[in-house]
C-alpha cells in the first residue's frame, strides 16, 4: 500500500479516506501506547487515592490547549476530546489498579 497524500494534495474522496485511515491506525497505536502509561501508572502509585489527580489533569488540559493552539486548532473541540480521554485514561487505571493489587 502506498503512503497517503498530504491533505492538500488529495484530489478525490478515495485519497481521502486513504489518508483518515492511516491517520486513525497511527491515532490508535498512540492510544495503545497512551493506555500503557496508565498501566505503569497503576503500578507505581502507592494507593487508590493517588489514580485521581486533579492538578495533573489540569496540567494536561493545558498542556493540550497550548498544542492545540499553536497547531491551528480549535481549542474548545480538542478539550473536549481530551476531558473524555482523561475520564477514560482515569477509569482505565482504577480498574488496572484494582486488578493489579486485586
Amino acid at each position: 500500500m502506498s503512503e497517503p497524500l498530504d491533505p492538500e494534495d488529495c484530489t478525490t474522496m478515495p485519497e481521502v479516506r486513504a489518508g483518515v485511515d492511516e491517520v486513525d491506525r497511527a491515532i490508535v497505536d498512540l492510544l495503545a501506547l497512551r493506555f500503557g502509561y496508565m498501566e505503569a501508572a497503576a503500578r507505581i502509585k502507592p494507593g487508590r487515592e493517588a489514580v485521581r489527580d486533579e492538578a495533573r489533569k489540569a496540567q494536561v488540559l493545558a498542556n493540550v490547549d497550548a498544542a492545540a493552539d499553536e497547531a491551528g486548532l480549535d481549542r474548545s473541540l480538542i478539550a473536549g476530546l481530551y476531558e473524555q480521554l482523561i475520564e477514560a485514561s482515569i477509569a482505565y487505571e482504577f480498574e488496572e489498579f484494582d486488578r493489579i493489587r486485586g
